[in-house]
């Protein structure tokens, strides 16, 4: 038998012993008085405090013995003495507690000479036997891979990935509290729909077998948030799970989470006033006021002015194309290539103008942007569902947030007219049969709703991910993910150096 399943035995003997006491070794409950994180904060002195959590740590120093206990909040340091707990119990605890098990213990806070917040056991309830010991304490969990495959490994050996989940959902209940001091409504709208379309991107296909048609994870919940604007809401936000099936980098995931938000009456400039109001909340929430954001060796501050430049003179500046002097997709490429700038696209030739100028613009220009910069009056070909702007119709009122090379933010003010939508998905499905996979498909749907009538609306979108893995100062998006997909292993077990027993 080799030496991890040895261990697994040792361990599974252990829980067998505990039985045959008569112990309960998987109570279906336990009720503590405070959570870790505040046992920390009581006073000296406080007296029947029950908490509970996993042992990370046990150390027996003859007739006293010190163990570190921890959740996803807190840790903190236990003192067991066999004078107070008594000598059975005492022996009990060193013949059976592993590190990795769970315990509830009840008792009195003191402090111990170095000044260490400890709590003194009186009574001692065990709570569950992990079975197979946890990867060797020092080192934890450094595999890539199973940090990505096994958070839970992760979480519990690694204090700075607690620390950056804890930000999330602190980043996630911020933003919340600040659309609703707003007058946002939260909604929510359906995955699975019958056509592709909210954005320009590769769908994922599945099948819905009561109905035997082939149905799309969504890709945007956009169209969907709209309609109910046509039904009567003013102010909503969806927090949405999306689907796109493209590429995966450092950057993208295929599978992420965004905040979409739209607002009757508003146009795309109140909601680049509204967004720099929530960042600035959120990161001062987040860091207790200081809008300083550290990247690597770069220090970028949301406190101060964000400057605002267009797609047409960005592009010229930075690669000397001007955009509005090529019609068509050929002729834009014919001029990339003659400039001798190298795109990265299997299907380049298939492009609309609208992907290709932002296939460049992303080339090109994005990676150069560092401090919180607003890229406004997209072209129309590169924003189907954006208004047109009223003095140059070749351009949309649309804004993009574009924070240390990354998109952040996209809004814009709204396309309500119905027959222009419908001849855009037009435009859109043309390009689509002829080989461009991230145009989007006619919503017969949706037109039908705007036949309805609606009113001026401005929308945007946030990358949850994205914007965390900035703010995280995270290489790649996926350290900001609690569970991102990965290929299947064929071997599901943890290589035996990293899962050592201390």
């Amino acid at each position: 038998m080799d030496l991890k399943n040895d261990l697994i035995k040792i361990r599974l003997e252990k829980e067998e012993k505990l039985k045959e006491l008569g112990i309960n070794t998987r109570p279906d409950k336990y009720t503590t008085t405070h959570s870790i994180k505040e046992a920390m904060t009581l006073p000296e002195g406080t007296e029947n405090v029950s908490i509970a959590g996993r042992v990370m740590s046990k150390r027996k120093m003859g007739k006293i013995s010190f163990l570190d206990l921890r959740d996803v909040e807190g840790r903190i340091q236990l003192c067991l003495k066999k004078d107070e707990v008594g000598e059975e119990l005492y022996k009990l605890i060193h013949e059976t507690l592993d590190v990795g098990d769970f315990i509830g213990v009840k008792g009195e806070i003191f402090k111990t000479q170095t000044g260490e917040q400890t709590l003194r056991i009186k009574e001692y309830t065990f709570l569950g036997k992990a079975y197979r010991p946890l990867p060797e304490k020092f080192h934890g969990v450094t595999n890539q891979e199973i940090l990505y495959r096994e958070r839970h490994l992760d979480l519990i050996m690694n204090d700075e990935t607690k620390k950056r989940f804890l930000l999330r959902s602190n980043f996630i209940k911020y933003m919340r509290e600040f659309l609703d001091s707003k007058g946002f409504i939260e909604v929510e709208t359906p995955i699975l729909q019958n056509t592709a379309s909210g954005a320009t991107a590769r769908p994922f296909i599945t099948h819905h077998n009561t109905y035997d048609t082939d149905v799309f994870l969504r890709i945007s919940p956009e169209l969907t948030l709209k309609k109910l604007i046509i039904g009567g809401f003013n102010n909503i936000f969806e927090i949405a799970r999306d689907f796109r099936n493209e590429g995966i980098s450092v950057n993208h995931l295929q599978d992420f989470t965004m905040i979409e938000g739209y607002s009757a009456y508003y146009n795309y400039e109140d909601n680049m006033k509204l967004m720099r109001e929530m960042i600035i909340y959120i990161i001062g929430k987040l860091f207790n006021g200081n809008l300083d954001v550290v990247i690597g060796d770069k220090t970028i501050n949301f406190g101060g002015e964000w400057g605002q430049v267009s797609f047409r003179d960005l592009l010229i500046k930075d690669c000397g194309i001007d955009i509005d002097k090529f019609e068509t997709a050929k002729e834009l490429l014919d001029e990339i290539r003659r400039c001798n700038i190298e795109l990265e696209d299997e299907n380049i030739e298939s492009l609309g103008r609208g992907n290709l100028i932002d296939l460049l613009y992303k080339k090109v220009s994005r990676p150069k942007i560092i401090n919180p910069t607003f890229l406004i009056k997209h072209p129309i070909d590169l924003s189907p569902l954006a208004r047109a702007n009223d003095e140059n119709n070749s351009i949309t009122d649309r804004f993009q947030l574009i924070v240390n090379g990354q998109e952040i933010i996209n809004g814009y003010s709204e396309l309500v007219d119905a027959r222009e939508q419908e001849k855009r998905f037009i435009e859109q499905a043309k390009l689509k049969e002829n080989g461009d996979e991230e145009a989007m498909s006619i919503d017969h749907e949706y037109i039908k709703a705007m036949e309805f009538g609606m009113p001026p609306i401005s929308g945007w979108g946030l990358g949850i991910d994205r914007f965390l893995q900035f703010l995280t100062n995270s290489y790649n998006i996926r350290d900001v993910v609690l569970y991102p997909l990965l290929k299947p292993r064929t071997n599901v077990e943890i290589d035996d150096d990293e899962n050592e027993e201390e």
